[in-house]
């Protein structure tokens, strides 16, 4: 069902055989939930011992829930965080080619309503566990999901932090005053022609204007996915311009960890 592709850990393979099972003082269990009749897969992980922990969505690059977003969201509870990797597009639903992920991920672009119900239908999973603090959770997404993480925060949704490493800031419903409650963080790269520099200056100005606190980190000569140690194995399959680049990765991953220690 899931890709395993070469940078994925083994712990995480495993786990999605062992549901339930501890990984290095984590516990983890993939999950089956449900939208509007659609069955979705999900990935749990949080802290082992006594809870309940601060929240978090993970949402998953273009290419759909894989092992990236569960080990991402395995990176947080080894911080002491309940993380949930949701799932956009529907169980089984994976792709492995840019033209499938597109397609893929434009259906959920271009149909807000089902967006926001399916990023609904995970939150209000998430709250509903016990391994889950009873406050506003934070949503962290890659590329697509970090997209999906902005439009949340824009519709209202109650949230401590919505951050978007390498997603897209442009978007047809624009921040109102008053409306937003999360912090929002844009992570970019400067050589990233999907993110151009005048979408990044579009973000800031309705930020601004919506007197929204946020913050936009672009790293100089920085490619698109450059959080993803599998992004230069793609650029060179499909000829896409990504590519992993560490000290970006590191950097923007302590940024985020210091907001989210500041807001939980």
């Amino acid at each position: 069902m899931f890709s395993k592709s070469a940078f994925a850990p083994l712990a995480v393979l495993l786990a999605g055989l062992l549901p339930g099972m501890a990984l290095a003082g984590i516990q983890t269990e993939e999950i089956a939930y449900d939208h509007d009749g659609d069955e979705m897969t999900g990935y749990l992980a949080h802290p082992e011992g006594d809870g309940p922990h601060p929240a978090v969505l993970v949402i998953h690059e273009w290419w759909g829930h894989n092992d990236y977003a569960r080990d991402r969201a395995e990176q947080l509870a080894r911080e002491g965080y309940t993380a949930f990797a949701l799932d956009m597009y529907g169980s089984g639903k994976l792709a492995d080619h840019p033209s499938t992920a597109g397609e893929f991920a434009g259906e959920i672009r271009e149909n807000r309503d089902l967006m926001l119900g399916r990023f609904q239908a995970a939150y209000d999973w998430l709250r509903a566990h016990d391994a889950s603090a009873d406050t506003a959770p934070s949503a962290v997404g890659y590329c697509f999901g970090g997209t999906v993480a902005l439009e949340a925060a824009r519709a209202g949704m109650d949230l401590n932090v919505a951050a978007s490493f390498h997603g897209g800031l442009a978007t047809e419903h624009p921040a109102e005053v008053g409306k937003v409650s999360a912090e929002l963080l844009s992570f970019t790269g400067t050589a990233d022609p999907m993110i151009p520099p005048e979408q990044v200056a579009g973000f800031q100005k309705e930020m601004q204007e919506a007197e929204v606190r946020y913050t936009v980190v672009e790293f100089s000569g920085v490619k698109h996915s450059f959080t993803n140690p599998g992004a230069d194995a793609i650029a060179e399959e499909f000829g896409m311009p990504v590519g992993y680049d560490a000290r970006a990765d590191h950097d923007s991953w302590n940024h985020l960890l210091g907001v989210l220690r500041d807001r939980h």
